[in-house]
């Protein structure tokens, strides 16, 4: 009897571990504009609620602040996905990078022209003849555009890049050293919190531009199938959880990424200006808008952004974006109510 009960023992523990098996995660290697921040909070949320673990994925997230282009790290192997914007891409594919652009992670433009509320500016027109700021030398080329499709040219106004400082570019306003910013919604939320009423005058047409994408290596679409797939999955879910549930994703924020908090107005401001870009605009969470790609080609080439067309077929790639949205999202919902109850 004692063998008997020596042999059954591990034979117990053995059927324990087969119906609970311990699948080690595959690391995915990102590398984007910033870290775990509110700005792309689908990554925080899903971490938050278990969906990457779930999935069976481990996020490994490269340092945002390099000097070399993000395709090149998916080009060289170091990273599996590169977050890059339409004029990024558009330059990557023209060059030859060989990268499929395989989920939209942000559909509309974060970027934008600013101006005080109080100054009755309320065109790109009325900025003729004066001094815009410029965050950083990236905006430039937002600023030309928003010239271009106005009517007039880059030449027709003077820049000075003032640095992403809220209180700089506060003074700057208020001192009336430039007329306007271009920047983006990270920099409003900035300065707001330093107590400027803004308002934009962006035309409706720079507004509709896949902002931010995920881009990877072209020959490795179908080897990488099953842990893209739960990746974007995943990063679909944390998505879903902001259409319904703003406050916990800010709950979620405030815990997972609280030096952006410090400030309350700015993390407030912040979060307002980021909710409504990472939730998708398509029926399908991270689709690519084909017509969209195509219709920012004459405005790019206009601009001298890019110097011919491209047939976007031959780098947006779907080949994820079914498996991407296919969760039960009363599922999500009732996760959502059961993290609520029990955090907030």
């Amino acid at each position: 009897m004692k063998m008997f009960k020596k042999i059954l023992a591990p034979v117990v523990i053995s059927a324990g571990m087969l119906a609970n098996p311990v699948i080690a995660a595959e690391t995915v290697t990102v590398i984007k504009p910033t870290p775990r921040s509110a700005v792309f909070f689908p990554l925080v949320v899903g971490e938050a609620l278990g969906y990457f673990e779930e999935e069976g994925v481990s996020v490994k997230l490269l340092p945002s602040d390099t000097s070399i282009p993000y395709v090149a790290f998916v080009q060289n192997g170091q990273a599996d996905l590169a977050m890059l914007d339409a004029n990024e891409t558009y330059n990557a594919v023209i060059a030859g990078a060989g990268i499929n652009t395989v989920y939209e992670a942000m559909q509309n433009a974060p970027e934008g022209i600013a101006v005080l509320s109080s100054s009755g500016i309320g065109s790109m027109s009325e900025l003729v003849g004066t001094t815009v700021g410029l965050v950083s030398d990236r905006d430039l080329a937002f600023l030309q555009a928003a010239m271009d499709i106005s009517g007039h040219s880059i030449n027709d106004v003077s820049t000075v890049v003032l640095g992403e400082s809220g209180p700089v570019l506060a003074k700057a306003l208020r001192d009336g050293d430039v007329s306007a910013i271009s920047g983006s919604v990270f920099d409003w939320a900035g300065l707001q919190a330093a107590g400027i009423d803004l308002s934009l005058i962006t035309p409706d047409a720079l507004l509709a531009s896949p902002a931010n994408t995920f881009a990877m290596n072209a020959e490795l679409v179908e080897a990488k199938r099953s842990v893209m797939e739960g990746f974007f999955r995943a990063w679909s879910k944390g998505m879903y959880v902001a259409i319904d549930n703003p406050d916990v994703v800010e709950a979620m924020l405030r815990s997972a990424v609280p030096e952006e908090w410090e400030d309350e107005a700015a993390g407030k401001s912040l979060l307002e200006g980021v909710l409504p870009m990472n939730i998708s605009t398509t029926p399908l969470l991270g689709d690519l808008e084909h017509d969209v790609w195509k219709g920012l080609q004459p405005r790019m080439i206009s601009s001298g952004a890019i110097d011919r067309e491209v047939d976007v077929n031959s780098f947006l790639n779907n080949a994820y974006i079914g498996a991407a949205n296919d969760f039960n999202r009363s599922e999500v919902d009732s996760e959502v109510a059961a993290w609520r109850a029990k955090n907030m």
